[in-house]
């Protein structure tokens, strides 16, 4: 086991292409570290880099107390599962997990030991004398998991490799990895484009776009303190709600308004802000989270300067929550900058579309005008031209 660092790493391809930003970044000894962000933001080939599967252009990439910029990834010590699996498809499961332990010419009762540990802790014991074909796909992934554990290496490297498994199996999946790691205690960097993956499963989650480090930080600290508007649209599902808005702030308190709407800021939105005064007057883009509004027939006791109304588009039931799509009159969505964030979002002009997530005890349906209560001490305040949270 062992830290991985990397220090204003870049990474330049040879027809110009810079894929890669000074990346700064420690990955603790023990650690489980996500990459997460958008298509081509850079996650795959900084993971492809610390193993040595891409040159790095400039910076510095330790492993332990080691540089390894021009080590060979073989003898970096690091252990790789693919998105692929990257089984052998012509031996038995046995021989795939032991496979690098052969070729290492490790002594065959420590490679029959390692092997049959590695299946015990993964379930395939019944499994090894079967061939890739035969198996499905998570017991193809616990193969790949194991042909890693095996090698007992200093960290693991993980490209998306539940990406090609069906929606349960992915989060029985994931839970198993996290579990697997805790259990090991090996260091873990893991790239996924899934920010539930990402949220679920790290000590710590990276956040990338366009080869820029955005914020790393635990996940809960990203979720409630997003450092800029497009780390807050990425991280929860579905999106935060980003609007412009004008805020105002007195002695007595504060108003933000949306629309044609205001609605009252509390004094714990004061404290948590305090350079909100600053933009009193001015424009400013206001987030809020889908659990954040609520049906207010629901919500009576929510007071009548919390709330706004809107026009109901579609409603989503899913048993425990209900999931609204509606719109509000007379405001502008901003745009996170997310290359992959559904377009849908973004609305007309002056008509901008809201997701809520409501109790299921509401009774709210489609093409109805209702009103919404805006949970106003939770909302996320950012500044209209860096992009950057309000402090």
């Amino acid at each position: 086991m062992a830290t991985v660092a990397m220090e204003d790493v870049n990474k330049v391809y040879d027809n110009g292409f810079q894929a890669i930003y000074d990346l700064s970044l420690e990955v603790a000894d023990s650690e489980f570290l996500v990459l997460v962000g958008p298509s081509g933001c850079g996650k795959s080939t900084a993971l492809r880099m610390v193993a040595g599967l891409e040159t790095i252009t400039a910076g510095k990439l330790m492993i332990g107390d080691r540089v390894v910029n021009d080590v060979q990834p073989k003898d970096r010590d690091i252990a790789m599962v693919f998105q692929n699996y990257a089984l052998y498809p012509h031996m038995t499961v046995y021989d795939n997990i032991g496979f690098a332990l052969k070729l290492a010419r490790v002594p065959k009762d420590e490679i029959q030991q390692r092997v049959r540990k590695a299946a015990q802790i993964l379930e395939l014991e019944t499994y090894l004398d079967r061939k890739p074909g035969q198996l499905s796909g998570g017991q193809r992934q616990r193969v790949a998991m194991g042909r890693a554990i095996v090698r007992q290496p200093a960290a693991f490297l993980m490209d998306e490799p539940l990406s090609n498994l069906d929606a349960k199996l992915r989060v029985q999946m994931r839970a198993e990895i996290a579990r697997l790691q805790r259990d090991l205690k090996v260091t873990t960097i893991y790239v996924t484009h899934d920010q539930v993956e990402a949220m679920t499963m790290g000590d710590r989650v990276c956040v990338l776009k366009a080869g820029y480090l955005q914020q790393v930080d635990t996940p809960q600290h990203l979720y409630d303190y997003p450092k800029n508007v497009f780390v807050a649209a990425f991280i929860g599902s579905p999106s935060m709600n980003l609007y412009e808005a004008k805020v105002d702030v007195g002695e007595g308190g504060g108003t933000v308004t949306i629309g044609s709407q205001s609605v009252a800021l509390g004094a714990e939105t004061l404290e948590k802000f305090p350079s909100l005064p600053n933009y009193s007057g001015q424009q400013i883009t206001v987030g809020i989270r889908p659990e954040d509004f609520e049906d207010a027939a629901v919500d009576t006791e929510a007071p009548a300067d919390r709330r706004i109304s809107g026009n109901v588009k579609l409603v989503e039931a899913l048993g425990s929550e209900l999931m609204l799509h509606f719109s509000i009159d007379g405001v502008r969505t901003v745009d996170s900058g997310d290359p992959d964030a559904p377009q849908e979002l973004i609305g007309e002009a002056g008509h901008a579309n809201a997701v809520a997530r409501f109790n299921p005890r509401s009774r709210v349906r489609a093409d109805e005008q209702m009103e919404v209560t805006v949970n106003t001490d939770n909302l996320h305040f950012f500044d209209p031209s860096t992009h950057l949270r309000v402090t």
